[in-house]
């Protein structure tokens, strides 16, 4: 049997990690086994339904990586696609549902009522097969004991979204439905439909929910609940792919750190765990310095000088090999990439912007004389180098009787701005000998 999974989502105006996650499970398991990712939007609410909220959930799978492999050929009213397929719109299948509910009516499995049409609902237990919950059965509950019958279709003539999340799954083929667990208590209904359409039904696989970290549930004003928040808060797709494949299924080992191609290769559906999952934002932020730890020198070399242009710093006056030497300073230092510009940017400013803290603890009275005698003796270095600047600072300090640590931070915010960031000597070595006397003037003159 061929896999096929699909990721429905509703366009509600953003994309909760919620979502991701379901969607990257499914990716994950048709990758795995060599199936097929369909994508189709359910969009037969008209009050969300405008091609804004949808692009929202495009461009964060588009950002993730997932990449689907059906659907319509791109140019529709709702997407002017980005150069990729469809997805499917269920507001565009309205002969498909209307030739299947008249098939329900025809067999008397469904009947008019008050305008509405309902299906006939079985009286007895359904057993619900799942692939991470076990037989699940569920009973008439009290209020369903006397009518179990429910709406497929609306008195206003629109289907509702048990018969076409349903007639959609047989329509595409569907083999298995990976979905949260939160949807279990419909799957009920979702069976019996199958059921009444005569086709085998496919494997349910109820993923955990994801929840605080507290243990409450996740709501879309949470801390982390939109994907917004990475796509803009400087994490990598491959370290949130990573974090959230974490989410509720776990690798036969510990293994933690994992390429999106390793997720592929190990991602299998007995992995995924049967209890909630809970939000951890201080993992993913390990996760996400381990990812950028691990870029090739290129693929970090680009994501810095993007982050960089978008602080509005601009790194063209400077030759390649001055950019590369600031930006190899940071390599293992970056947790997050929008940190890179705070973290490197005065290498690339032609006047320090001096933190006004940092400067007040520097830059006072008593550290103005042993400033200035680094200063000189750092314009008569012959060998501007990480090494000879150590130990020139180590000669001066020793010189004037004082801790070397007395002249690191004056020389670190006279060069900087701040109190953090790079290696001293490196970051000095890089900057060049003129360009640190220079900054070293600027500073005592505040002085």
């Amino acid at each position: 049997m061929s896999v096929r999974v699909r990721f429905a989502p509703s366009p509600t105006g953003y994309l909760h990690i919620g979502g991701a996650r379901t969607a990257l499970f499914n990716w994950l398991y048709a990758r795995h086994a060599g199936g097929i990712f369909v994508l189709r939007v359910e969009d037969t609410d008209d009050a969300r339904n405008t091609r804004e909220a949808v692009d929202v959930i495009l461009d964060g799978l588009r950002w993730l990586g997932l990449d689907w492999d059906e659907g319509p050929v791109s140019g529709d009213a709702m997407q002017e696609s980005k150069g990729d397929r469809g997805p499917y719109f269920q507001s565009q299948r309205g002969d498909i549902y209307q030739r299947r509910i008249q098939e329900l009516l025809d067999n008397e499995l469904a009947y008019e009522h008050e305008g509405a049409i309902k299906f006939r609902m079985t009286r007895e237990p359904v057993t619900i097969p799942d692939l991470v919950a076990g037989d699940v059965v569920r009973k008439l509950t009290d209020r369903e004991e006397a009518d179990p019958d429910f709406v497929i279709v609306r008195s206003d003539g629109k289907p509702v979204f048990h018969l076409v999340n349903v007639v959609d799954d047989i329509e595409m083929g569907i083999t298995h439905v990976i979905r949260g667990e939160d949807h279990l208590s419909n799957t009920s209904k979702h069976v019996e439909l199958f059921k009444a359409f005569g086709v085998e039904l496919p494997k349910f696989a109820h993923i955990p929910l994801i929840l605080n970290n507290d243990g409450s549930k996740m709501s879309k004003r949470d801390t982390g609940a939109s994907m917004t928040t990475y796509m803009e808060g400087g994490y990598l797709p491959a370290a949130v792919v990573n974090y959230l494949s974490l989410l509720g299924w776990s690798p036969k080992d510990d293994t933690e750190v994992m390429p999106v191609a390793e997720l592929i290769k190990r991602f299998d559906l007995p992995g995924v765990q049967r209890a909630n999952a809970r939000f951890d934002m201080a993992k993913l932020d390990w996760l996400n310095f381990e990812h950028i730890r691990a870029l090739e020198p290129d693929d970090f070399i680009a994501q810095a000088l993007g982050q960089l242009q978008a602080a509005g710093i601009d790194t063209a006056a400077r030759d390649a090999d001055y950019t590369n030497a600031a930006l190899a300073l940071c390599t293992d230092k970056i947790k997050n990439l929008n940190d890179i510009a705070g973290y490197i940017g005065f290498f690339f400013r032609d006047a320090v912007e001096f933190n006004a803290e940092a400067a007040e603890q520097a830059f006072t009275p008593e550290n103005r004389p042993h400033l200035a005698a680094l200063r000189e003796a750092y314009a008569d270095l012959t060998q501007f180098d990480a090494d000879s600047l150590m130990e020139s600072l180590k000669a001066t300090a020793a010189a004037r009787e004082v801790k070397n640590k007395v002249l690191v931070m004056p020389a670190r915010v006279a060069c900087t701005g701040s109190k953090v960031g790079p290696s001293l000597y490196h970051l000095m070595e890089v900057l060049g000998q003129a360009e640190v006397v220079k900054r070293f003037d600027a500073a005592l003159e505040t002085m």
